[in-house]
């Protein structure tokens, strides 16, 4: 396991996805940010789920998923419902 498994929530396989769509770096991740390295990842994997989503977004931010603020989590729900249903 690489650089980006050392953050939260990033374990080896939401690392290895990260690599394939080109974030390869926490840097990367970053600059990216979640929403958008997510959308990535539904790309490639339709499985894409909201934990990932949050698992994300807590890895950008530094924290567990579970320690993201109650608005921060509510703005990721609508996000992911409105991706979704966009299919």
């Amino acid at each position: 396991m690489g650089e980006l498994s050392k953050l939260p929530n990033i374990g080896k396989i939401i690392e290895k996805q990260l690599i394939q769509v080109g974030i390869d770096s926490v840097d990367e991740l970053k600059k990216t940010g979640a929403r958008a390295a997510w959308l990535k990842i539904l790309e490639t994997d339709e499985s894409a789920c909201m934990n990932r989503l949050m698992a994300l977004e807590g890895a950008v931010r530094g924290v567990k998923k579970t320690m993201l603020p109650d608005n921060v989590k509510a703005d990721l729900k609508e996000f992911y419902r409105r991706e979704k249903k966009g299919e």
